[in-house]
């Protein structure tokens, strides 16, 4: 029992090492650093929204010891996420892990550096769910929740699983109840945006939405029982100018199926503002399509 226990013991200090190596210290703000993760080699580090208390004199330390100045490429509040960016190249990168396979019960490891070195903080993932809104708006496509100890300065940091690999980034700033921990999706998507445009664009179509099942000839048709149904449609709104109607029930936007309202809110990405997409709907038991221009909120 001992000789295992201490293989494993060696094991994750090992993974803590290798997985540290993308982990960075984030000076941004009047007291205590934080932590940020390595998203590519040639100098992007992703951190949380609120440790980013200035928009200059920013900086990063990296895990050989070496101190550079960052500038801010953009922050989305709604999410907690900030987006800086060095001067550096062959940075290591960290790798990161899809939500879709994570379970209630692994084991997982929160990572920062507030200081000069990683530290290290163990336990499990005790909840996981599907798309939610923030306290401050934000659209999250996961919500993950671990059982451990977020140390001061942990925000901005990863939650890495057995193999090293990124679960989610640390933020203590998007629900009442403690730390989360938001996943691949959700920081794919604010980076993908925050490189693009230097901020959030969030899409709009201007409908009230609810769980609704689908007519029997139609889910046979389509393979799947639900869709969304409008239950309000805004006055001026793209949903309106377009001719969608309360009643109707959508079961694709531009070729994705629709089957819970999530699926909706993940689908209307800050890309398509101001693109026409195609909404498929049941409008009386019958499959039509309409075009959409998709709008910004």
């Amino acid at each position: 029992m001992s000789t295992d226990f201490a293989s494993i013991s060696k094991a994750a200090a090992a993974v803590v090492a290798q997985a540290g190596q993308s982990v960075v210290r984030v000076d941004a703000r009047r007291r205590h650093p934080a932590s940020g993760i390595v998203w590519s080699a040639d100098g992007l580090i992703l951190t949380a929204h609120h440790v980013v208390r200035r928009d200059d004199e920013i900086s990063v330390g990296l895990a050989e010891g070496s101190e550079l100045p960052a500038t801010l490429v953009g922050r989305d509040p709604s999410t907690d996420l900030a987006l800086l960016r060095v001067a550096a190249s062959g940075l290591a990168a960290a790798q990161w892990r899809s939500e879709e396979s994570l379970g209630v019960g692994e084991l997982a490891l929160a990572l920062g550096r507030p200081g000069q070195s990683v530290q290290a903080s163990l336990g499990v993932i005790s909840a996981l769910g599907g798309a939610w809104r923030s306290l401050g708006g934000g659209k999250v496509s996961h919500y993950i929740r671990p059982d451990l100890v977020m140390y001061p300065g942990f925000s901005g940091g990863p939650l890495i699983d057995g193999e090293g690999k990124v679960i989610g980034l640390a933020t203590s700033a998007l629900t009442r109840e403690g730390g989360i921990a938001l996943s691949a999706t959700t920081a794919k998507l604010v980076v993908e945006t925050l490189l693009a445009h230097g901020r959030m664009r969030r899409g709009y179509l201007g409908v009230g939405v609810q769980p609704a099942k689908l007519p029997a000839s139609v889910a046979a048709s389509l393979e799947r029982e639900t869709g969304v149904l409008f239950n309000s449609i805004e006055a001026d709104s793209p949903a309106a100018a377009a001719g969608l109607l309360v009643g109707d029930i959508l079961v694709a936007l531009d070729g994705e199926a629709v089957e819970r309202p999530e699926d909706l809110t993940l689908l209307l990405q800050g890309s398509q503002v101001g693109q026409a997409v195609t909404a498929q709907i049941v409008r009386g038991g019958t499959l039509t399509e309409i075009s959409v221009t998709v709008g910004e909120r």
